[in-house]
């Protein structure tokens, strides 16, 4: 299934889950006659995300609502800005508001968290990855939220990469039989996925690096100083990420050290949704 098939999969799902036999609270009060316009309305600043999912939304409600966008997707906005208006039926309009700021709010809180992240490391080679830390069923649209706020996904899901944390090294035997077992594995299913290793010290790095085939080395919880070690160590053999608990406060401390990707669960995990409003007008 391709990812837009998802994403109304979700949409849904999503008007299901919400309405259920009937949005009882306007069909007992709105006449079904009735038309009304409203618009999306900025308050707090920040970065736009999640405005081709909302007009997704308003028009599987009602296709016969009339859209005006006047903002796009990445546009940096601030309080009393208009991203768009509608018009059309109000029992649609109002069946629309919620879902729609759901999911705008908080796309925008995720692109403008990863916004902050991304200018820290100005000047710098340094990308900002997301990681598998999403809200069950939200994890495209928080991604796409994470690309449209300048970061870059780590991978969507377990099926288009290998990452070998801690727990697949234990449960393998080591390094060297976990890798082993993948590249007969790869070369089995006739499937092409970059291969990640993850390191929990020094002994691990070097096991990594006597490995062919690992496109890159995550360096989990390893401190400033050994990063830089390691980076110098693993020069030209491979990619590098960084992960761990990196804080926003550490996080140049780290790109300074020359990894080429630093990951960061809170990206996705410790959101604040931006603050929107559809107001009738």
């Amino acid at each position: 299934m391709n990812n837009q098939k998802l994403i109304d999969r979700l949409i849904e799902i999503a008007i299901a889950e919400d309405i259920g036999d009937g949005d009882h609270s306007s069909l007992s009060c709105i006449p079904e006659e009735a038309q009304g316009k409203v618009m999306l309305l900025v308050k707090e600043s920040g970065i736009l995300a999640g405005l081709e999912v909302g007009i997704g939304i308003f028009k599987r409600i009602d296709a016969s609502i009339e859209l005006e966008v006047l903002m796009a997707d990445g546009a940096v906005i601030n309080p009393g800005d208009i991203v768009l208006r509608a018009k059309g039926p109000v029992r649609s309009l109002l069946q629309a508001e919620r879902l729609v700021l759901n999911v705008m709010q908080r796309m925008s809180g995720i692109a403008t968290k990863t916004d902050e992240y991304v200018k820290l490391l100005a000047g710098t080679n340094t990308k900002v990855l997301d990681t598998r830390k999403t809200t069950p069923g939200m994890r495209l649209l928080e991604k796409e939220a994470v690309k449209i706020g300048g970061g870059v996904n780590h991978r969507i899901g377990l099926y288009d990469m290998i990452m070998l944390k801690d727990n697949h090294i234990d449960f393998a035997g080591g390094i060297e039989k976990a890798v082993n077992s993948v590249k007969a594995y790869l070369k089995e299913k006739g499937k092409k996925l970059k291969i990640e290793v993850e390191v929990r010290n020094w002994e691990e790095l070097e096991e990594a690096l006597k490995q062919e085939g690992i496109d890159r080395i995550m360096l989990d919880n390893f401190d400033v100083e050994t990063t830089k070690k390691a980076v110098k160590r693993i020069a030209g053999q491979c990619e590098t990420e960084s992960s761990g608990g990196i804080t926003k406060d550490r996080l140049r401390e780290y790109a300074e050290c020359g990894v080429d990707y630093i990951s960061v669960g809170a990206l996705t995990h410790h959101i604040k949704s931006l603050d929107l409003s559809l107001k009738a007008y």
